[in-house]
């Protein structure tokens, strides 16, 4: 097929036909998915940056209750990609899972633009008395909310995914400019963000909900028309496996079943296709790697047995699953860290200085534009100069090792929050010299000083972010990922969740009996500070842990055998860095 011009790695249109390469793919047929991104960004943080402060000021719930309820929409729109990415590796495909959520996503968004415009639809408010919301009220809103992060849970892992597919890793020339794909994708991601958290923040504010969700949502439809015009030149992953997940049940059971059975000497003698075999399937045959070797039973030969052994690549394949899993696990805290951006952040602004001139004055969820813009300028940054500076030094194609990546943006995660700790500590000082005790009065300490805490998490995002879904995308088995780049997406899901939980669980802790909570409704006469305190702390122990995770953790090695010879994908696999990250 390479010599016919056509894609190495087996990649078809839509109708199942072989595609050229240089007709198909690339950075031009990217280029019609980008626009989809930036606009399903501008309406979800559209949302999300200002959700707290419409469910406090419009439908009148505490604090704590509408962090939580944010925390919990938040959650499920990154949690439902899961179901999403199954559906679409089993059953459907990515595009196609990709077209029946994104028409969910918008029918979401317009039940929010008519939730939010109707009067009938929210509290009405006498002499400066406002009702409770009623039961329809509160159903038709929330409906409305959970449409969209079902539609979410189909779009978020199948369009990042289609788009690396657009790149041939069996081409050096297309892989290099895969290793840029993901931060130009995430690129376009900010630019939606910022135009959210600058232009729809201060519309929804000053001139109605109604039209601060009706922009994003008229722009979502108008992606979706452009994402179709490149129809014919994308490129679309054959299924290789009926059900990819499937082998993630029969490796533990085999293994289970064989656990009697003695492993042989050498990892040569473990039960593998013949290399034609996979010449013949196109897939990629992955090595051995000598980490959770109690999984390496379900590959023993066993005369006596009826069912046949697992082969190598299905062991290493639940392999790859695992050692993920372990990475995940010490993801779920940074997570809960970036939570606080669209909660306690906003709602700490909201108490301090926020005026601009003699009448202007700046929404607080707008300084979330801050952590969009410092992203915008590191990428750039990051991919042109810093990549290729760290190449010549390490002979990495990406400069540094995907875990080396998430541990420097680790790192400057922690670094913020205990800006925001030292900062949360001025402001109540500030209170306190000031006698300031009444819910709105304002603190005399101007909003931007929380802008040092919202850089610093945007330039650390542009290494853990982005870097955890190149690391799920790029290390998961080949049938899977769409399913594993949901390790990316349930990670925030898990986080905000996990912020939630604490909110609560701290809030009725600190504020049981005659205790003052550290989250009151009342922030001025409340302890946000030691919430911030605990949360540094737990970042801090996070990152050991992390440190121990990345340093057990054995990169995929594959390769896929032509007749010509064989490709290696990772040849660096099992060499041990200076930091204990393995390359």
């Amino acid at each position: 097929m390479e010599t016919k011009g056509y894609t190495q790695d087996g990649t078809v249109d839509l109708r199942g036909r072989p595609v050229l390469a240089s007709k198909t793919g690339k950075w031009k047929a990217c280029a019609f998915l980008v626009g989809y991104e930036a606009f399903e960004r501008m309406a979800f943080y559209g949302i999300a940056s200002n959700l707290v402060n419409y469910l406090t000021t419009q439908l009148h719930e505490d604090t704590v209750s509408s962090v939580r309820n944010v925390n919990n929409w938040s959650g499920s729109v990154w949690i439902t990609p899961i179901i999403g990415a199954y559906i679409a590796d089993t059953y459907l495909g990515r595009f196609w899972t990709f077209t029946v959520s994104s028409l969910i996503y918008v029918v979401g968004m317009i039940l929010l633009t008519t939730t939010v415009s109707m009067k009938s639809l929210r509290p009405t408010c006498t002499d400066g008395i406002c009702n409770k919301a009623s039961t329809l009220q509160i159903v038709f809103f929330y409906t409305s909310l959970y449409t969209i992060a079902i539609g979410a849970g189909g779009t978020k892992p199948n369009i990042s995914t289609f788009g690396a597919d657009q790149f041939d890793d069996f081409n050096p020339q297309e892989k290099e400019l895969k290793v840029s794909f993901f931060n130009w994708w995430m690129f376009s991601s900010f630019l939606g963000a910022l135009v959210a958290t600058l232009a729809l923040v201060y519309i929804q504010e000053n001139l109605g909900w109604g039209l601060g969700y009706g922009i994003p949502t008229v722009g979502l439809l108008f992606s979706l028309f452009v994402f179709y015009l490149g129809t014919p030149i994308y490129r679309h992953k054959v299924k290789k496996t009926k059900s990819p997940a499937r082998d993630l049940i029969q490796v533990p059971i085999t293994a289970f079943r064989n656990r009697k059975l003695q492993l042989p000497n050498h990892p040569c003698q473990l039960h593998e296709h013949e290399p034609q075999q996979y010449i013949n399937s196109g897939k990629r045959q992955v090595h051995y790697t000598p980490i959770f070797r109690f999984l390496d039973k379900a590959a023993v030969k066993d005369g006596n047995s009826s069912k046949p052994p697992c082969t190598v690549t299905q062991v290493e394949g639940t392999k790859l699953v695992l050692g993920m899993l372990l990475i995940w696990l010490v993801t779920l805290i940074p997570s809960t860290i970036w939570a606080q951006i669209n909660t306690l952040f906003v709602k700490q602004g909201t108490t301090m200085d926020r005026s601009l001139g003699s009448s202007f004055q700046i929404p607080a969820a707008s300084l979330g534009s801050f952590v969009t813009s410092s992203m915008l300028l590191s990428v750039p940054m990051y991919d042109r100069y810093f990549v290729p500076f760290m190449r010549q030094k390490t002979g990495n194609p990406r400069g540094i090792t995907l875990l080396q990546r998430l541990g420097i943006g680790f790192v400057i995660q922690i670094a913020a929050i205990a800006i925001a700790y030292a900062v949360e500590v001025r402001r109540m000082h500030v209170i306190r010299v000031h006698h300031i005790m009444g819910p709105k009065e304002t603190v005399p300490m101007s909003i931007f000083c929380l802008l040092p805490q919202y850089v610093l998490l945007g330039i650390a995002d542009v290494f853990n972010a982005i870097g955890l879904l190149e690391f799920f995308y790029d290390q998961s088995p080949e049938d899977m990922q769409s399913l594993g780049t949901t390790f990316f997406t349930s990670g925030i899901g898990v986080g905000n969740f996990l912020n939630s939980f604490l909110v609560t669980v701290v809030d009725k802790i600190t504020g049981g009996g005659n205790g003052k909570s550290w989250i009151g409704d009342n922030l001025n006469d409340s302890h946000l500070d030691y919430y911030y305190g605990f949360l540094l702390v737990i970042s801090t122990l996070n990152l050991g842990a992390f440190l121990w995770a990345s340093s057990k953790y054995v990169y995929k090695r594959e390769t896929i055998e032509f007749n010509e010879g064989c490709i290696e994908l990772e040849s660096k696999a099992l060499e041990i860095s200076p930091l204990g990250l393995q390359v």
